[in-house]
């Protein structure tokens, strides 16, 4: 029996399965074979080996890795200055203020500003062609069959 719900997915309740595989209720093979339809997992290993996406993880890899290492890097120095060298750390900047308060609230400056420079990056480089992406595989999922 043909369901004429548009939303009713005859696959997904299980119904309907011979004539997703391609046969008639009776096990005869239909008189008009099936176009060759992608799985999802197919699709998503497309894009990923298609140069846009490549460009897009290029841009962020290019970004990323040297923004960690450049906050890891002042992080350990902070901490190695901390425990090799107290004294340094210990001399007042104004009043009682010393180095490694100085150093200390660096460190939370340091990560808004990287956090706004990544959002400024992201939004600059990549968002657009990353959302672009997005609209393409949905465009191809769209018919997809789920494995």
């Amino acid at each position: 029996m043909a369901v004429d719900d548009p939303w009713y997915d005859a696959t997904a309740s299980g119904r309907g399965v011979e004539a997703a595989a391609g046969t008639s209720g009776d096990g005869r093979p239909d008189a008009v074979p099936p176009q060759r339809v992608h799985s999802a997992a197919e699709i998503y290993l497309e894009v990923q080996r298609s140069p846009a996406f490549q460009e897009v993880r290029r841009r962020y890899r290019r970004f990323v890795f040297p923004a960690t290492l450049a906050f890891l890097l002042w992080y350990l120095a902070y901490v190695v200055a901390a425990t090799a060298a107290p004294g340094l750390m210990a001399r007042p900047v104004a009043g009682a203020v010393n180095v490694a308060m100085v150093a200390g609230l660096g460190q939370f400056l340091t990560t808004f500003l990287l956090t706004w420079a990544y959002a400024r990056h992201a939004r600059l480089r990549r968002d657009r062609a990353a959302l672009e992406l997005r609209w393409d595989t949905q465009e191809m999922t769209r018919g997809a069959v789920q494995l």
